[in-house]
């Protein structure tokens, strides 16, 4: 093709732009909200759970994790944002249960070790409701979860964020600048950890810290000869923690009891203290609440 019929014509680049901090609101959108600021001054950590893509049991690892956390005695609450997937509260065996207000704002909903439980899930009317919302509106909403449900005094807050780094994640960032920090969840598949390392260098432009990454389904465990079996890959989670710079928080295995509790909306934790899995949350549980004790 010539030239001169090529419909494709390069031309010289214009100057790049300053980036913009994608910590600070747009223009026309509130960058604080105080009835925020004064129930987010009750809660000492406030962390965000994130993950480049669905499907790798995000919400799986924000459940037991704030059990897990609760479980040595911290109070502990968490906030579903996954708007389009709300599972959190299955997850935790509270589905069914309905959000009531009185004058002081929302009163959330109860879970396993007194975890304080908002979520989406708890409006819908029916279980095959579909929620349609555009960004404004999530925006909103997410402002009345942080700010007008009675969160109390806790020692943690969990955000269980939905996949990807769109409009939920910027307003998380930009309506609560006293974020602790960011966990960052993946499978040891290369799609999956391609997709993280976006969601890493997204937490970089809103200049949060990343407390680590756990590796979900890392491996299955054989009951018949006790051997490990790497169903989606060894090491990548590990290899892409490296290669990015962050801790790997812990490596969460495959057990056929977490699909049968998960199904049953049963608490896995609650019910398989004793599980691998189990016994890795409560060491991903410690990591956190140590780094963020160690902050200065």
């Amino acid at each position: 093709m010539s030239e001169g019929n090529n419909p494709f014509r390069l031309t010289s680049p214009k100057p790049a732009r300053q980036p913009r901090d994608l910590r600070k609101s747009p223009p026309g959108v509130e960058q604080s909200d105080p009835k925020i600021e004064s129930r987010m001054k009750q809660i000492k950590h406030k962390i965000a759970i994130l993950s480049g893509k669905g499907g790798v049991g995000k919400s799986f690892v924000s459940s037991n994790l704030a059990m897990a956390i609760a479980a040595s005695g911290n109070k502990v609450g968490i906030v579903d944002i996954d708007f389009h997937g709300p599972s959190v509260p299955k997850m935790l065996g509270v589905r069914g249960q309905f959000l009531t207000a009185d004058d002081n704002g929302i009163n959330p909903v109860i879970g396993p070790f007194g975890i304080k439980v908002v979520s989406i899930d708890f409006l819908l009317p029916r279980d095959d409701t579909p929620v349609v919302w555009r960004g404004a509106i999530k925006h909103t909403a997410i402002k009345q979860f942080l700010g007008d449900v009675i969160w109390g005094d806790l020692d943690f807050l969990l955000i269980d964020m939905p996949p990807g780094t769109g409009d939920e994640a910027l307003s998380i960032s930009q309506l609560l600048p006293t974020l602790d920090g960011f966990v960052i969840v993946t499978i040891p598949s290369e799609v999956s950890t391609l997709a993280v390392k976006k969601s890493i260098n997204f937490t970089k432009a809103v200049k949060t810290r990343i407390l680590g990454v756990v590796e979900n389904m890392s491996y299955f465990l054989c009951p018949s000869d006790g051997k490990p079996y790497y169903i989606f890959g060894e090491g990548k989670g590990k290899k892409m923690a490296d290669e990015m710079g962050v801790p790997l928080l812990g490596q969460v295995p495959l057990e056929p009891a977490i699909a049968q509790a998960n199904d049953a909306g049963e608490p896995f934790f609650l019910s398989h203290p004793d599980s691998q899995a189990s016994k890795e949350f409560l060491k991903i549980a410690d990591s956190v609440v140590k780094s963020l004790s160690d902050k200065k």
